[in-house]
């Protein structure tokens, strides 16, 4: 079953709750998204430990609920 998109970003914005989250449906099937998520807690972070804490915060349901997911992250420029 898909997963709804304002769970998505509630459950990324839990874990990141400084995080600007901006979410597109790539097929319209609800099953694979892009994801751009831009925080304050990414500075000084790697690529991978950024989305290392997207994964994270949605807590087990990349791969499961969530078929695909195309991250973008970044702190917010300065």
């Amino acid at each position: 079953m898909p997963m709804d998109p304002g769970e998505i970003e509630r459950l990324i914005k839990e874990g990141l709750p400084d995080s600007q989250v901006q979410l597109e449906d790539l097929v319209g099937d609800g099953d694979h998204w892009s994801a751009t998520v831009v925080s304050p807690s990414f500075k000084g972070k790697t690529r991978v430990q950024q989305h290392q804490m997207v994964y994270k915060a949605l807590q087990g349901r990349m791969g499961g609920e969530l078929h695909a997911l195309a991250l973008q992250t970044s702190p917010p420029e300065e």
